[in-house]
């Protein structure tokens, strides 16, 4: 009996042992999970998912750009391309070999598929090649198996079905470049195979708009990385569609009267909301060959054409105003109580001052002329006159109010200012006193000043408008919201001065003694008022003014004077204004002022039909 309770005892104190290990054991196990799951489980499941989960971006289609009346003139067409799967590329020199045979791929285009390669973030496909064609998709389908990591992507291609008739307006787009991409906050959307950006135009302008908000796909991956199955899809909101105030049949017309020339251009705008309703420059291009990248050969050439064909010259060419500053001298006169309307100058061909003769254009002079028989007459030596009683600060002055020698805001990158002087200025940048002379050759839109084609148009518009401020805008909505407001600011100047103005420059197209008669509107009700410039781009001497100064004709194309025109209509009840430079192309009465007069004909016709 005493044998058993030993026994007993001995099994206990092993049951005991053998207990307590197994509860040590199980507690270690315990707190070993808790310690995993609880305490670190955030941290591994995060490890756990990130390598199970693959990523990727979705590009969002581009808005498209329509005319006020809906028309596309910015669109996306279809497209399919070749692109590199990352993960599943094991061995690029030798896929790059055998897709080499299929396709046409370049040291440049192996270059950056490898920078792409090595710099892509995530699981983001690498794009190969864009814009495939229909026998290029299938061969490449039909190989696919021998390419590993290859794939056929469909997409978007921007295309610009109107070409070089807007291409000033809506500008290209093209592949970020790395600058861009840094200075982006959306950077990523930046990187997606085939992702073009604006570049210039309303594209650009406009871009965050347009561009739209990048999708996401979630996919599931195997430990190397191949793809198994998609697990969420969150797709990308579309980029805002951009409606312009342009409306494309007046664009057409104008782009196509203009390239009668040789190099030019031409806006017309809606005096008071401010609306470019077209907007061309002469020489164009085509924008359709920025989208898949341009040939070096085609920018060579339209970098290389003296003519300029990229520069949008409404805005960003600026040229000497000729008289069509008269206006503003005038208006400067006015609201300074300088000189009357009905006060008289006497011209006899020439202005003598300071030891100096300045000649006017009509050699046998104008005889005795008021300030409306000025401006229709385009009297140079009246104007000599009244700018020196003024002055070159308040000709500025009242230039600068005018939309003259400053920006104006308009929604397009590369808009320049042009350039008005004053006493001011030249003492900070040349160190030099102004002299009364270059205030005689400013009073006639020669010398330092500088102004834009748009310029002109908006002066005109704020003389026929009653002196509202109003400022030249492309675009008429961004989505359904309204891009710009209209409210325009009063200029503070008395209508009876800007009567006097509109009337010289009614009579510099309607009255027999104008310069512009034989352009001038014949239809009843449409009558255009407007004035005529012509400046110089060479020195003329004074041996030549005696002995009769070269014709333009006679001179080759970069010595001819610049043509220029700004006006509106109608003269009874104003809308529309314009402006017009026809580069080297002599005489403002007689090459700008007829495109002025067909432009605002065209555009009051398409008003009545509408």
């Amino acid at each position: 009996m005493a044998g058993n309770t030993e026994k007993s005892r001995i099994f206990t104190r092993r049951a005991i042992l053998i207990g307590g290990a197994q509860v040590g054991l199980f507690s270690l196990l315990a707190g070993r999970l808790y310690y995993l799951q609880v305490l670190q489980g955030n941290e591994y499941r995060a490890m756990a998912e990130e390598n199970r989960i693959s990523l990727r971006m979705i590009a969002p289609p581009r808005g498209r750009i329509l005319d006020r009346f809906g028309t596309p003139l910015a669109q996306n067409d279809q497209t399919y391309r070749v692109v590199l799967l990352p993960e599943q590329v094991t061995d690029l020199n030798d896929l790059l070999g055998k897709l080499g045979g299929y396709i046409d791929l370049g040291d440049l285009d192996r270059k950056r598929i490898e920078r792409d390669l090595r710099d892509r973030s995530g699981f983001n496909a690498i794009l190969v090649r864009d814009n495939l064609t229909r026998d290029q998709m299938d061969v490449i389908a039909v190989h696919t198996p021998e390419l590993p990591g290859v794939d056929i992507d469909a997409g978007e291609l921007r295309a610009y079905p109107y070409g070089e008739t807007t291409a000033h307006i809506l500008g290209y787009v093209g592949t970020a470049s790395q600058k861009e991409i840094e200075d982006d906050e959306d950077s990523a959307v930046l990187k997606i195979p085939g992702f073009r950006i604006g570049k210039n135009g309303v594209e650009k302008q406009y871009e965050p708009a347009l561009r739209g908000e990048a999708g996401d796909v979630e996919m599931e991956v195997n430990a190397h990385g191949r793809v198994v199955q998609e697990l969420v899809r969150h797709d990308p909101r579309s980029g805002n569609d951009l409606t312009l105030a342009i409306d494309i049949g007046l664009q057409q017309f104008v782009q196509q009267r203009l390239a009668r020339e040789e190099g030019g251009a031409a806006v017309i705008l809606d005096i008071h909301s401010g609306e470019v309703l077209a907007l061309a420059s002469q020489p164009s291009f085509d924008p359709n060959l920025f989208t898949l990248g341009i040939a070096q050969d085609d920018w060579d050439k339209l970098n290389d054409d003296i003519h300029s064909p990229l520069l949008n010259k409404v805005i960003g060419g600026v040229y000497a105003p000729g008289s069509t500053i008269k206006p503003i001298i005038a208006m400067a006169a006015l609201d300074a109580n300088i000189a009357a309307p009905d006060e008289t100058v006497y011209c006899p061909g020439f202005y003598e001052f300071g030891g100096h003769t300045f000649h006017c254009w009509k050699h046998g002079g104008h005889g005795h002329v008021n300030m409306t028989e000025a401006l229709a007459g385009s009297c140079d030596t009246y104007f000599y006159d009244l700018g020196h009683r003024v002055g070159i600060d308040l000709i500025q002055s009242m230039a600068q109010r005018f939309g003259l020698g400053q920006k104006l805001g308009i929604d397009l990158p590369h808009e320049r200012g042009g350039f008005v002087p004053s006493r001011a200025w030249k003492l900070a940048n040349r160190h030099e006193a102004w002299q009364q002379g270059e205030t005689l050759i400013a009073a006639i839109g020669q010398g330092y000043m500088l102004t834009s084609p748009l310029q002109l148009a908006v002066m005109a518009a704020r003389i026929a408008n009653g002196g509202y401020a109003v400022i030249p805008h492309i675009a008429q909505k961004v989505g359904d919201a309204t891009a710009v407001s209209e409210n325009w600011p009063s200029m503070g100047l008395k209508q009876r001065h800007l009567d006097v103005v509109k009337q010289g420059m009614s009579d510099v197209i309607n009255a027999t003694s104008g310069t512009a008669y034989a352009a001038r509107i014949t239809q009843a009700g449409m009558e255009m008022a407007g004035k005529t410039g012509t400046a110089q781009v060479r020195h003329i001497s004074e041996t030549e003014h005696e002995e009769g100064v070269t014709k333009n004709d006679a001179l080759p194309w970069k010595e001819r004077d610049h043509a220029l025109f700004a006006g509106f209509a109608p003269v009874g009840n104003p809308r529309y204004a314009v402006g017009v430079i026809v580069e080297h192309g002599g005489s403002g009465a007689h090459q700008a002022a007829p495109i002025a007069r067909d432009i605002l004909l065209e555009c009051q016709n398409r008003a009545a039909k509408s």
